[in-house]
């Protein structure tokens, strides 16, 4: 069940990362309050999953799903430039996610 916290935090990361963007800098009320909401929820389920999974991998994890998604969604969404490198890069964050996935769950 922890891995299903972290899933559900850091889509909530992602959605809070995007969130900021519809802010203005939290000058618009709405966009701010759903923003600082889902800071909230990603934390709560965050502070969850790292009940059973390691910090380091957690929070790792948490933050690699979110800068991909983020990442992702920025060129979906907003039209951010996407090269080779980017994508290349983006893929090498995604390979250290399922590796550390993965590894955790090797016994010492």
């Amino acid at each position: 069940m922890a891995w299903v916290y972290l899933l559900i935090a850091a889509a909530f990361e992602i959605c809070w990362a995007i969130g900021l963007k519809y802010t203005q800098g939290f000058t618009k009320l709405w966009p701010s309050v759903l923003t600082v909401t889902a800071m909230a929820v990603s934390f709560a389920f965050l502070s969850l999953a790292v009940r059973t999974i390691p910090i380091g991998t957690g929070y790792v994890v948490w933050t690699g799903i979110g800068a991909v998604g983020t990442a992702v969604l920025g060129i979906i969404l907003f039209g951010e430039p996407i090269t080779v490198w980017r994508a290349l890069f983006l893929l090498l964050i995604v390979g250290g996610v399922v590796g550390l996935k993965f590894t955790s769950t090797i016994p010492h």
